[in-house]
């Protein structure tokens, strides 16, 4: 495979990523954002660990899908994500979810 072609493949699978995200935006109602993925769900809990004096978060999801290009199914019931990076939540509004509808 050449290197245009495997170009090609990638945003072909990003835009498909894209409508797939599209699609399902409005079936959720938060936006959770760690260092490794991008997940939209209808529950989130983010706690603060510390152990050995270092602190990390442990992040609790249900309900979820996993903005991953490379993953066969996005959708997953629940989500554990243990970090020492940032997290981000935002609680999504239904005026934030209108999208353009499907081609």
């Amino acid at each position: 495979m050449s290197s245009e072609e495997l170009e090609r493949y990638e945003s072909e699978m990003e835009l498909s990523l894209y409508r797939e995200y599209r699609d399902v935006v409005r079936i959720f109602k938060y936006v959770v954002e760690t260092d490794q993925r991008f997940y939209l769900c209808n529950a989130v809990d983010v706690k603060v660990r510390t152990e050995s004096g270092d602190a990390y978060f442990e992040v609790s999801m249900a309900d979820v899908w996993v903005w991953d290009i490379y993953r066969p199914g996005k959708f997953a019931k629940t989500v554990k994500v243990l970090t020492f990076k940032d997290v981000n939540v935002e609680e999504l509004q239904e005026s934030e979810v209108k999208l353009p509808e499907a081609d």
